[in-house]
This record gives structure tokens, C-alpha cells and sequence, in this order.
């Protein structure tokens, strides 16, 4: 059991640290890379899932509808955590409801389940980015103009995916299979930009962030447990949503903090604490559900 949790882990944690060790050497400028990856990659690796010819979203439903109440309990759970550290929701509620759901959560998923994983790990992902670009602004503000939800690459290749999936439409597939070429750049582009991430990090209010990364991955992985047995989850949709549960912050926390100015360098250092405390919290929930 230790030796194939630890190759599970192992890709992903190595690569995230080469990525680490680069940058205190070189600096790289990941900012175009990381537009690439919103822009480019990630909607490829979306659409590729999607539009493939076994592809039915109707089996992932209530594996759907359980992350979306996992997602929303830990929500209630953040603000009343918020409550209790007397500092704001905004900058608590929001990195304990919205995990790194596509820089980690893919590449443990493929690499605990197989290829099998790499669908529902994305209809998981697309849960979850649609509560963030909605519910997760108007936390932050609520003013903000959703309608600008609708213009990140990542959901419209979502939305065009369920269309031909829905529709039954028949896509060429060596234009899948290219779809599917670029969005493996993706998963280990991304590994290695959270490692260069990691470089910034700052243990200001560190005892926040221990914190919120020690009890949203407990909490997220009992609430998983309870909802899959609630829903009749069983075996690896069950073990999925474990690991979806323990998932830290993701990083676009902190882009949207910074944007609506919810304590910007507070929530960074939620994000980078959660995501380095994984190194510990990964292989126990992998331990639960292997």
C-alpha cells in the first residue's frame, strides 16, 4: 500500500519540485505560459474528455452532485471558521470551498484510477470552477458581473464538449485525439507552474493558513465519505471524492483576491500553505480510498 501510494504521489510531487528548484535559479517569467494554460491547454484537455466517443456526462451526475454538496457544507463550515479566527469570509471562505481541483486533482486521479478517471476528474473540475465563477465573485463581490463567467476558455470548451456529447454529434477524431495531445502538455505544465509558485511563498498569518489547510482537507474527506453514502457512491466514484475533498486551495484564489482586493497577500499565503500541508494530507486520503 505505501509503495503504490508513493507512485502515485511521487510524478507529482517531483515534477512540482523541479518545478520549485528551477525558479530559485532562473526566475522563469511563467506568465505567458500560464495564459497558455488557461487559454490553450486546459480547454483542450476539457473538450478532448468531453467529445469523446464514449464520453455519457448522465453516468457522472451524481458523482456531480456530490461535489457541489461537499463543496457548498465546506463553505458553511469556512464561515464559520472565519467566525471563530475573527477575520473576514472573503478571505477564508472562498480558498476552503474551491480546491486545486485541475493542477492536482487531475493528475492524482489519472495516476490512483487510470485513464478511467481522466472524465469524471474533469466533470469534477468543471463543478467546481462553475460554483467559483459564480457564487465564489459574488462572495468576493456582489456586484460583480458574472456575465463574464462565460468568456473563460475552460467553460466554453465545457459547454461546447456537453453540446457534442448531448447532441450525439460525431467530431473527427484525429481532431480528438490532437484536442487530447495538447491537453497532455497541461497536466505537467501545470505541476511544474504550482512549483514555481511555490517559490513566493509567504508564512505571513501562517497560522491561518495551517489552519484552513489542516481542516479543509478533514473536513472535505468526512463530507465526502457522508455524501457518497448518502447518494449510493460506491468503490472509485466514492474513492474520486475522497480525493477531490482533500484537495488544498487553488491558486485562483488568490488571482481573484488580489482583483477584489480581499487581503491578497493573506490569501496567498492560505493557498501556498495548503498546497505545501498536501504533501502530507495526499497519501492519507489515498490510504482511505486505495
Amino acid at each position: 500500500m505505501i509503495e503504490r501510494i508513493i507512485s502515485i504521489l511521487f510524478p507529482v510531487f517531483a515534477i512540482t519540485a523541479i518545478g520549485y528548484f528551477v525558479s530559485l535559479r532562473r526566475k522563469p517569467d511563467m506568465a505567458q505560459v500560464n495564459q497558455l494554460i488557461a487559454d490553450v491547454f486546459v480547454p483542450a484537455l476539457v473538450f478532448g474528455a468531453l467529445a469523446g466517443r464514449d464520453f455519457h456526462i448522465y453516468e457522472y451526475r451524481w458523482l456531480a452532485l456530490a461535489l457541489l454538496l461537499v463543496t457548498m457544507v465546506c463553505g458553511v463550515v469556512a464561515f464559520g471558521l472565519a467566525r471563530l479566527l475573527k477575520i473576514s469570509h472573503r478571505t477564508l471562505v472562498p480558498p476552503m470551498m474551491f480546491s486545486n481541483s485541475i493542477n492536482l486533482g487531475v493528475p492524482v486521479a489519472v495516476l490512483a484510477f487510470g485513464d478511467r478517471a481522466l472524465q469524471p476528474a474533469i466533470v469534477l473540475f468543471l463543478v467546481s470552477s462553475l460554483v467559483h465563477y459564480s457564487y465564489g465573485l459574488w462572495l468576493l463581490d456582489h456586484k460583480a458581473r458574472l456575465s463574464q463567467m462565460w468568456r473563460v476558455p475552460s467553460l466554453l470548451a465545457m459547454l461546447a464538449g456537453l453540446a457534442v456529447s448531448l447532441l450525439g454529434i460525431q467530431v473527427w477524431q484525429p481532431a480528438v485525439m490532437a484536442l487530447r495531445m495538447l491537453g497532455d502538455i497541461c497536466i505537467p505544465l501545470m505541476l511544474f507552474a504550482l512549483g514555481v509558485r511555490m517559490t513566493d511563498i509567504s508564512f505571513k498569518g501562517w497560522n491561518v493558513g495551517v489552519i484552513s489547510g489542516l481542516v479543509r482537507p478533514a473536513a472535505g474527506m468526512l463530507l465526502s465519505f457522508g455524501v457518497a453514502e448518502l447518494l449510493g457512491l460506491k468503490g472509485f466514484e466514492e474513492g474520486l471524492l475522497v480525493i477531490y475533498g482533500a484537495l488544498p486551495p487553488a491558486v485562483m484564489n488568490y488571482i481573484f483576491a488580489e482583483r477584489y482586493n480581499a487581503e491578497p497577500e493573506r490569501v496567498a499565503s492560505i493557498v501556498l500553505i495548503g498546497n505545501l500541508l498536501s504533501i502530507g494530507v495526499l497519501p492519507v486520503a489515498l490510504a482511505f480510498v486505495l
